[in-house]
């Protein structure tokens, strides 16, 4: 008989679940904004509402050979945690104390509007290279802490995209 989940690996696998709905071809990112162990909101990177997807018209970034976690406002979508809090914007739902799962650490445009959501906790499973990020959440006081998932789990939510970012056949 297998155990239960912990909320924190049930929440964690929703947003990997999330991420897997992205149509971007660099980096698939879901995230989950939780309050009293209840989902509020759910959001991926992705374009907005109506536009043509990533995986569709191509990515700006890769064009002009961006690296990750530079020159964010080059990009067509928006980010997991973007999406997430504008969701629960667009539903009147407060988010206020809540914490977010998110599958990637928070870039700064990210960071700046979890701090500015008044969300209490930051809960990621992989890193990101920005560092302007990390020391804003520092300053902040919000606490975060990493929470990864086997990458075997991973892999069977986002099948093969999770096998060409680990480099695998």
């Amino acid at each position: 008989m297998t155990s239960r989940p912990t909320w924190d690996q049930y929440f964690m696998r929703m947003a990997f679940m999330a991420a897997s709905r992205s149509s971007c071809t660099r980096r698939k990112v879901g995230a989950v904004i939780v309050k009293d162990n209840n989902v509020i909101a759910t959001g991926y990177n992705g374009p907005p509402s109506g536009m043509a997807n990533c995986d569709v018209v191509g990515c700006i970034r890769d064009d002009l050979d961006i690296p990750s976690g530079e020159r964010h406002e080059l990009c067509r979508g928006l980010h997991a945690e973007q999406n997430a809090i504008i969701q629960a914007a667009v539903h009147g739902s407060s988010i206020k104390d809540a914490v977010i799962y998110t599958t990637t650490h928070p870039c700064v445009v990210c960071s700046k509007m979890i701090i500015n959501s008044k969300l209490k906790e930051i809960i990621y499973a992989e890193g990101y290279p920005d560092e302007l990020a990390e020391l804003m959440i520092l300053e902040s006081g919000i606490p975060k802490r990493m929470f990864p998932l086997p990458q075997s789990e991973i892999k069977i939510m986002l099948g093969d995209y999770y096998s060409t970012l680990q480099g695998e056949d």
